[in-house]
C-alpha cells in the first residue's frame, strides 16, 4: 500500500499513549517507543518524535488527579512537567546510545518566514549530526487568545513533516484508525485502512471524541492529514499500544489507516503560506475570480472582490473566500485594508487614479497565492 523506503519520518505520540489511565506516565511505553525509534536512526533515516505528555507529567509530579481546565493552570503544570518529560526521554535515549535535542513551538514561530526558515535549518542540522529531536508546543506562554496556539500536536505535527520534507507522518494514538462511524459507540465500526481524498464524508466519519487526558480527537487527525498530504507527505494512524507497531510501519506491514499523498504537492513556499503564515484578514470574492483563481490559476484582481473584512497592511497574509465564506486560498495581499476597500470592484486600470499611485495590478500575485479548497 505504501513505500517502506522512507529517508525522514516523523512520529507524534499523544498524551493518552503516553500515560496510564490516572493520567500518570507509562514509563513502559515510553521506553518501547524510544528502542522503535532507535532501531529506526540506527537504519539511517531520519526521525523526530513531536511528544505530548508535559501536562500529564506535571500532574505527576505535583499529585494531581484532574488535568487543569485554566490557561494558567496548564501553563504552570506543563513548566513543571517538560522538564520531567525531556529528563525520561534523554535518559533513555541514552541508554541506547542516541542524543536528542528539545524544540518547543509556538504558532508564532511558523508563521513568521524568517523563524520557520531557522526552524527548518536547525532540524537539518539536528538529523546531520545523528539527533533525535523532541518537538512539543511551548504550552507555557502559548494562549489561544494571542493566536499562539495550534491547538494540539496532530496539527504541529502536520505543518514540522510539511517545512521540513518528511515522507511520513505516523500519529500514534489510543486506537486503531480511522473508522466510518466511532467505535466507542457503535459495535458495527468499520477501520477505514485507505483514505486517498478527504472529502466532506470522511470529515462526517470523524467524532468529537477526546481522551481524559488529551486535546486531540479524530477531527485533529483529519486536518493534520489535510496538512500532510497536500504537502506530499503520507500520513498513518495506528494505535500506539499495538505491539512494535512503529517498526512494522517502517517494513512496510499495512497498519492503521494509511492517508495517500497529494499528487500536486505545494512548494515549500506554499506550504508556508497555507499552514504557517496566520491569516491578517479576510477578502471575499465573486464567482467569477474564484473560477479564474481555482480553474486558471490566475491572480486577484480588484474587480474580482465584494467586500473586506480585518485590518491588514500590505505584505501581510489574508484569507480568500467565496461569496458562500467557504475558504478558497491565502495569500500575500499588495493593499492595505483600507486600500482594497477603495478598489474593490474596480478594473486595474483605475487604481492609480482611485489611490493616486499604483506599484502593481494585482491585489493579490499568484506567486504569492495558494488554493486551500
Amino acid at each position: 500500500m505504501y513505500s517502506n523506503k522512507h529517508k525522514k519520518i516523523v512520529v507524534k505520540i499523544g498524551t493518552s499513549s503516553l500515560t496510564h489511565e490516572n493520567g500518570k506516565l507509562d514509563i513502559e511505553a515510553i521506553e518501547k517507543l524510544v528502542r522503535q525509534i532507535t532501531n529506526i536512526r540506527n537504519a539511517g533515516i531520519d526521525i523526530s518524535l513531536v511528544s505530548s505528555g508535559a501536562v500529564g507529567a506535571g500532574m505527576t509530579r505535583l499529585h494531581l488527579n484532574h488535568r487543569p481546565t485554566s490557561i494558567r493552570e496548564k501553563q504552570a503544570v506543563a513548566a513543571v512537567g517538560q522538564g520531567i518529560l525531556m529528563h525520561i526521554y534523554e535518559k533513555l535515549f541514552s541508554e541506547y546510545g542516541l542524543s536528542v535535542a528539545q524544540i518547543l513551538l509556538t504558532r508564532d514561530d511558523l508563521s513568521i518566514r524568517k523563524r520557520c526558515v531557522n526552524f527548518i535549518n536547525t532540524m537539518s542540522k539536528l538529523f546531520e549530526y545523528g539527533v533525535v529531536p523532541i518537538i512539543n508546543e511551548n504550552d507555557t506562554v502559548a494562549t489561544e487568545e494571542l493566536m499562539l496556539k495550534f491547538g494540539d500536536n496532530d496539527t504541529l505535527s502536520a505543518m514540522v513533516a510539511s517545512l521540513i520534507g518528511a515522507d511520513l507522518l505516523v500519529i500514534l494514538s489510543d486506537i486503531d484508525g480511522l473508522y466510518d462511524k466511532d467505535p466507542h459507540v457503535y459495535d458495527d465500526a468499520r477501520l477505514i485502512p485507505l483514505v486517498e481524498n478527504i472529502t466532506e464524508d470522511i470529515q462526517i466519519t470523524a467524532g468529537d471524541a477526546v481522551s481524559g487526558y488529551g486535546t486531540g480527537g479524530m477531527r485533529t487527525k483529519l486536518t493534520a492529514a489535510r496538512i500532510a498530504t497536500a504537502s506530499g507527505v503520507s500520513m498513518i494512524i495506528a494505535n500506539s499500544r499495538a505491539d512494535m507497531v512503529l517498526s512494522r510501519i517502517v517494513s512496510g506491514e499495512s497498519i492503521g489507516t494509511f492517508f495517500k499523498p497529494s499528487a500536486h504537492k505545494l512548494n515549500s513556499k506554499g506550504i508556508w503560506l497555507a499552514f504557517g503564515s496566520l491569516s491578517s484578514g479576510k477578502i471575499f470574492i465573486d464567482e467569477g475570480a474564484k473560477d479564474a483563481i481555482i480553474n486558471n490559476g490566475k491572480s486577484l484582481l480588484a474587480c474580482g472582490i465584494k467586500y473586506v473584512e480585518g485590518d491588514f497592511d500590505a505584505g501581510d497574509t489574508v484569507t480568500v473566500y467565496d461569496e458562500q465564506g467557504r475558504e478558497v486560498a491565502r495569500g500575500i495581499v499588495n493593499f492595505s485594508a483600507c486600500d482594497v476597500k477603495k478598489i474593490m470592484g474596480c478594473s486595474s486600470e483605475k487604481i492609480e487614479e482611485i489611490l493616486g499611485s499604483k506599484s502593481c495590478d494585482e491585489v493579490i500575485h499568484r506567486d504569492n497565492m495558494v488554493k486551500t479548497c
